[in-house]
């Protein structure tokens, strides 16, 4: 069955607002059987918005909308679905008695557009929005050469959206349709290369069953793999899939750091509170970017000790007692720099561990010797120190965010030592 999802709105393609509903309605349908085949952005248009409906009802079974059904009077979408389906709005006493209680538990009166929310298309079938004004709208219309194509029009407001589709389109759909059972697992691995990752893993790759699918799904210094197999029997396609992550794990041990919905901030942090153990970060071209990371964790005060940016020289020297010399002889950026930043944290803040960087993260700054990328990363541990060196690519941001996982994953390794 194809599914085609259309978001409407002007916002979207100027780049004023970030489409998260089209990934958010792709994740979802894929986890209850579903597969979207087409995504669709168009404008606030009478004539955009036609001519999308007209090409969505020949190739998908199922289109999903979202946007232009607000109160205010650009929100044309309700209007033209009336053009598209030949058919008018109508006063619905049941949607104007939701808008009614909605305004009243927030104390205020029901405006005339507000009241416009309760009209709906008289062909459609509402579908009631617990955290808004605008009911969603179901309509069925006759395909050409049999069956029938579903249009269902939602809010645009992502969380008003979602619970429709949590609570009402998708459960009827999965009664409307008979869908396989789809199952996703996801690999996280950090410290290797799609293209390097992807030879490493290669004959098992092309050993997977014809009805389990792996995708690459690479970021800045991470390469999630995603296994997603599909079939009748829930059980025996979890037992599958697992089966090929144990022959993954023997392939590429040292660069998988967790599954699904792990961060590495959070496999480290629960190794540290298994250990109680004590963290501690010293930032010079990650500028805080670690600490954050490991402080976004819930329970994070029970092993994280503090973080000092050291951005100039003065704090390296005089916060983290980094010998002058040593920066006049090595440089900053360098093996020697590094190593005395984490020792000097891991004292001053009597932590178990310490991690320590500095490096030239672009776009200027760099030389023949230290190009931009240059990076080191030291790890102070109870029983030794050590450093690490990188040369990262030449975009800042992603060499903040790969230097800050590479970190983290050093630690990692460390602690499982």
């Amino acid at each position: 069955m194809n599914i085609e999802i259309i978001n409407i709105g002007d916002e979207l393609l100027i780049g004023q607002v970030i489409n998260t509903n089209a990934s958010w309605m792709g994740e979802q349908l894929i986890l209850s059987g579903f597969r979207a085949g087409q995504f669709t952005i168009i404008s606030d248009s009478r004539e955009h918005i036609l001519e999308a409906l007209a090409g969505a009802e020949k190739r998908a079974q199922v289109v999903l909308i979202s946007g232009g059904i607000g109160p205010t009077r650009d929100d044309i979408t309700k209007h033209t679905l009336c053009e598209f389906f030949n058919t008018r709005l109508v006063f619905n006493e049941e949607a104007y008695r939701d808008v009614e209680a909605l305004f009243a538990r927030r104390g205020y009166p029901v405006t005339e557009l507000n009241r416009l929310q309760a009209e709906l298309p008289e062909t459609c079938t509402g579908i009631p929005n617990k955290l808004g004004t605008a009911r969603g709208m179901w309509f069925e219309k006759d395909r050409n050469g049999g069956g029938k194509t579903i249009f269902i029009s939602m809010p645009g407001v992502p969380f008003e959206m979602k619970a429709m589709m949590t609570d009402y389109i998708i459960p009827r759909l999965k009664e409307r349709f008979n869908t396989p059972y789809i199952h996703h697992k996801t690999i996280l691995t950090q410290g290797v290369g799609e293209s390097f990752l992807a030879a490493r893993i290669e004959s098992w790759e092309n050993a997977l069953p014809t009805h389990i699918k792996l995708a690459y799904l690479p970021q800045p210094g991470i390469v999630r793999l995603r296994l997603t197999g599909e079939g009748k029997d829930e059980k025996i396609l979890h037992q599958q899939i697992d089966s090929e992550v144990v022959k993954l794990q023997g392939l590429i041990p040292q660069y998988i750091f967790g599954y699904d919905l792990d961060t590495l901030e959070l496999v480290v942090g629960k190794l540290l509170k298994e250990r109680n153990a004590t963290l501690a970060t010293a930032e010079s071209c990650t500028g805080g970017t670690i600490a954050q990371m490991i402080t976004s964790i819930p329970g994070s005060s029970a092993y994280f000790k503090g973080s000092v940016v050291a951005y100039s020289n003065e704090i390296k020297e005089h916060i983290l007692g980094v010998s002058p010399e040593t920066i006049e002889k090595y440089g900053a950026v360098s093996k020697e720099t590094v190593t005395e930043m984490a020792i000097g944290l891991q004292q001053r803040f009597d932590a178990d561990y310490a991690i320590a960087t500095s490096g030239i993260a672009g776009p200027d700054g760099g030389t023949a010797e230290k190009p931009v990328g240059t990076t080191w990363i030291a790890i102070a541990a109870p029983d030794e120190v050590f450093a690490e060196y990188y040369l990262f690519g030449d975009s800042r941001e992603r060499n903040i965010r790969r230097t800050s996982l590479q970190a983290l994953n050093l630690l990692r390794k460390k602690l499982l030592q």
